[in-house]
C-alpha cells in the first residue's frame, strides 16, 4: 500500500546522528509507524527499561501469564505517552487495533495482543515498548533538513533478532556507512 503523504517516512528506521544530543534519542533506532500531515509516530527499538519486565506489565494490567512471559523485556519506546504500551510485531495482524507498517510488520496497543503475549500465544516476533516517539506537523521534516537523522528501510532482523546494544551500529553498517566515520558535521553530498 502506497503512502499517500508525500515524503512519508512510514516503514523507515530513523537513526540518530551523533550530533543529535537530545538524551531521549542519542544513538537510537526508531521505527516510524505512521507519518502524515498531522505528524509522525515511532517506537524506539534499541533501549530496554532496566527496571520493568513482562511480569510488572502483566501484573499491573491484572493479566494471567505463562511461565517465561514474566521475563519479557520492556523497551523504552520514547518520551511521549509514557504510560501507554506499544507492541511492534510480525504476523498475525488481526488484533483489535493493528496499524500495518509494512507487509510484515505491525504496531498494536490493545489488550488482546498483550493477553496473548502473556500466555505465549502472541505473534512469534514482537517487542513491548512503554511510550513512543512523536513529532508534530512538519517537525520531523524540519529535523531531517537539519541532518538529525539518517533513514533506512525497516528490516525486522534489527528489531527482533539483534542484541539491543548493537542495533544502531548494525543499521548504520547496513547502510554502507562505517559508524566510526560519522561525525557531528552536517552537510549534503
Amino acid at each position: 500500500m502506497e503512502n499517500a503523504y508525500p515524503g512519508s517516512l512510514k516503514g523507515q528506521f530513523l537513526l540518530a546522528m551523533p550530533a543529535l544530543l537530545d538524551p531521549n534519542f542519542s544513538q537510537t533506532v526508531t521505527c516510524i509507524c505512521e507519518h502524515n500531515e498531522e505528524g509522525a509516530l515511532g517506537v524506539v527499538v534499541n533501549r530496554v527499561h532496566q527496571e520493568l519486565s513482562g511480569k510488572d506489565i502483566f501484573e499491573e494490567l491484572k493479566m494471567d501469564y505463562a511461565p517465561g512471559a514474566d521475563s519479557i523485556a520492556v523497551h523504552l519506546g520514547g518520551p511521549v505517552h509514557i504510560g501507554e504500551l506499544f507492541v511492534l510485531h510480525g504476523p498475525p495482524f488481526d488484533w483489535e487495533a493493528c496499524l500495518k507498517i509494512t507487509p510484515t510488520l505491525g504496531m498494536s496497543n490493545t489488550r488482546d495482543i498483550l493477553e496473548s503475549i502473556a500466555m505465549n500465544r502472541g505473534p512469534h516476533s514482537f517487542i513491548i515498548a512503554l511510550g513512543c516517539a512523536g513529532w508534530g506537523p512538519g517537525q520531523l521534516e524540519y529535523e531531517m533538513k537539519e541532518n538529525a537523522w539518517l533513514t533506512f528501510p525497516i528490516y525486522e532482523e534489527n528489531i527482533f533478532e539483534l542484541p539491543v546494544e548493537v542495533r544502531w551500529e548494525e543499521a548504520v553498517r547496513k547502510m554502507g556507512i562505517d559508524p566510526s566515520l560519522l561525525s557531528n558535521a552536517s552537510g549534503h553530498a
